[in-house]
């Protein structure tokens, strides 16, 4: 019996590790992406004060959304796969829930973009997008090393 708890004392802890080190890396490269936003932008002392809440707003309607889309696809997909047991009607509905996220992350972006123009000038909001999709390519040669290749 004591064995038994402590088995399962030992798989809680090793769980509870495991879901520390994946927050402390989200909030690692969170904290990255900041400081190199805040670099590349050069905002100004009031830019920023106005920049960051609206951003951080911005930012996790996105990561809502996101979310949101695996979760309804792995809901409705077992084994992503094999999708030979999937009947048509049910992947018409998914193949639509996915357009119908892009079009409210899409609309999310237009929205956060007016939004920003009313404190910053066009030319960083471009900067900000650039800055954006080069920090993640860093991350993704610097991260993704460690990976295995996708097999076909």
């Amino acid at each position: 019996m004591k064995k038994h708890i402590l088995s399962i004392a030992l798989i809680l802890v090793a769980f509870l590790s495991f879901a520390q080190d994946k927050i402390q890396t989200k909030e690692k490269i969170n904290s990255l992406k900041i400081a190199y936003l805040t670099e590349q932008l050069a905002l100004t002392s009031s830019e920023a004060q106005k920049f960051w809440p609206v951003y951080n707003k911005h930012t996790e309607k996105l990561n809502y959304l996101r979310n949101k889309g695996r979760a309804e696809i792995r809901k409705k997909l077992n084994n992503p796969d094999d999708l030979s047991s999937l009947n048509e009607t049910t992947a018409e509905k998914m193949v639509l829930l996915k357009l119908k996220l892009e079009q409210e992350m899409v609309s999310e972006k237009e929205n956060f973009v007016k939004e920003a123009a009313q404190f910053l000038p066009y030319k960083k909001i471009l900067k900000l997008q650039l800055t954006e999709r080069e920090f993640a390519r860093k991350l993704m040669r610097k991260y993704g090393r460690g990976r295995k290749p996708i097999k076909n």
